[in-house]
């Protein structure tokens, strides 16, 4: 008699969550990335485990099929997420990398779970003032040519064939981005860190204030840098996160 065949675990983290943990923040890739794209961040920030976000369709995952859309992702990264939720928890996300987080968020909240105590979102509006970006209308032959520049930023060399590679996964990202979003804001019970970029072209900051319809807890920080610079986690950025999620700092 044939064993029934085993269905892999889809692995949503890179790494397994530390159970001595005092707070987790989970960070989400940026469009057209994986997890991996946070090979510079450390690993804790003081009291705080980096938890690194692997979504399907890449890298590890990449057999996987895409996830669709952000709701349609939310509902089974909820399930998984769930037992890793019993602590002070944030999401982080850089642009397009925002949004996943955000529409969990809104999915904890309406299922009654727990929910971030902190919600970190780095150049992106907000979903009723979206989509927006020039991402969202370049050309095959445009986008290439960012996927360059974002695979040097992140250390690599832009071989053509990684290019065409994550060229056809950008565009399925972006086809999310494009489909989301939301008419009326949802007050979330989260605190909001709005963050900006003294020196990003792509998301001005004064384009951001959308977010503050979403919390009764919303605070705007402006950084020092440009689009990329949050991929060498600098201190400052770190300092932010210590801020909104350590226990010892005493956040709401």
């Amino acid at each position: 008699m044939t064993e029934p065949r085993r269905v892999k675990e889809p692995k949503w983290l890179l790494r397994k969550p530390d159970p001595e943990a005092a707070a987790r923040l989970f960070c989400f890739p940026y469009s057209g990335c994986g997890a991996s794209m946070y090979h510079r961040w450390p690993r804790r920030i003081g009291e705080v485990e980096v938890c690194l976000v692997q979504l399907p369709h890449r890298e590890s995952r990449v057999r996987e099929p895409h996830y669709g859309t952000y709701e349609e992702l939310a509902r089974p990264l909820m399930d998984y997420l769930l037992p890793f939720l019993d602590r002070p928890f944030g999401f982080f996300g850089h642009c397009g990398g925002a949004l996943p987080g955000v529409e969990l968020a809104i999915q904890l909240h309406e299922a009654g779970l727990p929910v971030p105590r902190q919600l970190f979102l780095s150049s992106q509006v907000a979903p009723q003032d979206g989509p927006f970006g020039r991402f969202l209308d370049m050309t095959d032959d445009e986008l290439a040519v960012q996927l360059r520049e974002l695979i040097t930023s992140l250390g690599g060399t832009p071989d053509p064939r990684l290019v065409q590679l994550g060229l056809e996964l950008l565009k399925k990202d972006l086809a999310a981005n494009r489909q989301y979003h939301r008419a009326e804001p949802v007050v979330l019970p989260s605190g909001i860190t709005v963050i900006g970029w003294t020196k990003d072209q792509e998301i001005p900051v004064d384009l951001m204030g959308g977010w503050k319809a979403w919390s009764r807890d919303c605070r705007q920080v402006l950084l020092e840098g440009e689009h990329y610079d949050f991929l060498h986690a600098p201190q400052a950025l770190l300092d932010v996160f210590s801020a909104g999620l350590s226990p010892s700092a005493g956040s709401a």
